[in-house]
């Protein structure tokens, strides 16, 4: 699960987090943002930085750069844990500073929450997709998915394969071996630009992607692939496997598995509803 970016909201605020190390990491201009309104939070952290030598001298210790989503695709932010945004709030002389905090120690217990009972996290994240206007059964392929996402990210670590660039690359390999087409490539097909890919397949789409993840996964543990080549021998196969799967529906069915519908404008739910009322279903 390292690498994802999740947002989160104080007072109509967003905070951008990334999960790493087993513990969420905020965006520390984000949380400047949040607190004191500024226009420029990197400037704002470059006067404390000038006003406070002791928070200058540890902000190395504080704060590290983590791979985040951003409308120009990812990029490297400072970000800070929630021991290190407290820290960083000490600085700051706002009205805000201190609900902040409380919300902040929420956040932490929520946290702790969900490691002692994985189900609150599925539930929380099944209420954020509801409230976006998925329907429940768009939203339990989409929960599977990513658990099953999970377990394959978690299986290559075990194997090697730890950087977010090689996630990528293996990613790719499976997406272009099941749809004929690369993550960025299926997104630009889709008319999305920072959105997350998978939050704007169908069901069809959903099942397949699932599908070339999880043979991956099997043929991963089967073989005992050990180092990125083993790993990545096993991704290719496993989307193989997913695009013949592919290929026979799309057979089968007359039409192509891959939709250039997305959910930016309407919710799945109402466009599945839609549809249905279409085809009498």
């Amino acid at each position: 699960m390292d690498g994802k970016t999740a947002l989160i909201m104080f007072q109509g605020k967003n905070i951008r987090r990334v999960w790493f190390n087993d513990e969420w990491w905020f965006v520390a201009t984000d949380i400047i943002g949040a607190i004191t309104e500024s226009k420029d939070p990197s400037g704002y952290i470059k006067d404390m930085k000038r006003r406070d030598e002791g928070f200058s001298h540890g902000w190395g210790q504080i704060a590290i750069p983590l791979l985040v989503d951003t409308p120009g695709g990812r990029q490297n932010m400072n970000c800070v844990s929630v021991k290190g945004a407290f820290r960083l709030i000490q600085s700051i002389p706002s009205k805000n500073a201190e609900p902040f905090k409380m919300w902040l120690a929420q956040v932490g217990y929520d946290h702790v929450r969900e490691i002692e009972n994985p189900e609150l996290a599925q539930q929380r994240m099944k209420a954020i997709y509801q409230a976006k206007g998925y329907s429940e059964d768009w939203i339990e392929k989409r929960v599977r998915g990513i658990a099953i996402r999970d377990e394959l990210t978690d299986e290559w670590k075990k194997r090697g394969v730890k950087e977010e660039k090689d996630f990528a690359v293996l990613t790719a390999e499976i997406s272009k071996a099941t749809f004929g087409m690369t993550p960025n490539e299926y997104r630009q097909f889709k008319g999305l630009k920072k959105e997350n890919l998978r939050d704007h397949m169908n069901d069809l789409e959903l099942i397949f992607s699932m599908l070339g993840e999880r043979v991956s996964t099997e043929i991963t543990r089967k073989e005992d692939a050990q180092g990125y080549r083993e790993v990545e021998d096993a991704a290719k196969r496993g989307g193989r496997v997913a695009g013949n799967a592919t290929k026979e529906t799309e057979q089968e069915l007359g039409r192509p598995i891959t939709s250039k519908e997305n959910y930016l404008h309407n919710p799945e739910k109402e466009k599945t509803a839609t549809k249905k009322k279409r085809t009498g279903a």
